[in-house]
């Protein structure tokens, strides 16, 4: 595993053996991205990020890589949060992030204050209610922007949904066995 394109480009990242990890795929990091900057790397500068379920933070560090401002890691799983912050540490990356060791269902406390543009969710597939649960939180917070964009990485045979709240799938692409759906705020007039 590697950080794709950026200032940390073809930089190794660890992960831990036997622990429940399944890091996303670097082939699917990149379609990821792809997406989002659309042909236009500088499009990521100075966004904010939360990386929900956070496992290696690869995601996230991939968005600081591409110039994220700010990037909140949020894993529940000690070890996980210990392997955060060696793979920061590995890069020399000491700003521009936060790692909260919490339950993603509780990051809207922190998150109300905090508006952002890229919300990536990747909870274990064996607990696909937690889609659901994380997106009716967010969608239920004060962190989405009329623009923002959320991200879910799924089995390529589970649909979290067209539309979880007041969230609507606009895209959704699917790569070996895993997918991601994306979604926008639906705004009310």
């Amino acid at each position: 595993m590697r950080v794709i394109a950026g200032k940390y480009r073809s930089r190794p990242l660890h992960s831990l053996r036997g622990l429940d990890l399944r890091p996303t795929s670097d082939r699917l990091r990149e379609t990821l991205f792809d997406v989002l900057t659309s042909g236009n790397p500088p499009a990521l500068e100075g966004t904010i990020w939360i990386d929900l379920f956070a496992g290696t933070g690869a995601v996230g560090i991939e968005a600081i890589s591409r110039g994220a401002g700010m990037v909140y890691f949020v894993e529940h799983s000690r070890p996980a949060v210990e392997l955060i912050r060696r793979n920061l540490d590995s890069l020399g990356i000491k700003t521009g992030f936060r790692i909260l060791h919490q339950d993603a269902t509780h990051a809207q406390r922190t998150g109300d204050a905090i508006q952002f543009d890229f919300a990536f969710l990747d909870p274990p597939y064996q607990t696909e209610s937690a889609y659901r649960q994380t997106l009716e939180m967010l969608s239920a917070s004060h962190s989405l922007k009329p623009e923002s964009k959320v991200i879910a990485e799924h089995q390529k045979r589970y649909d979290p949904g067209e539309r979880v709240a007041s969230l609507a799938r606009y895209r959704l692409l699917k790569q070996g066995d895993a997918a991601l759906s994306f979604y926008s705020p639906v705004i009310h007039e």
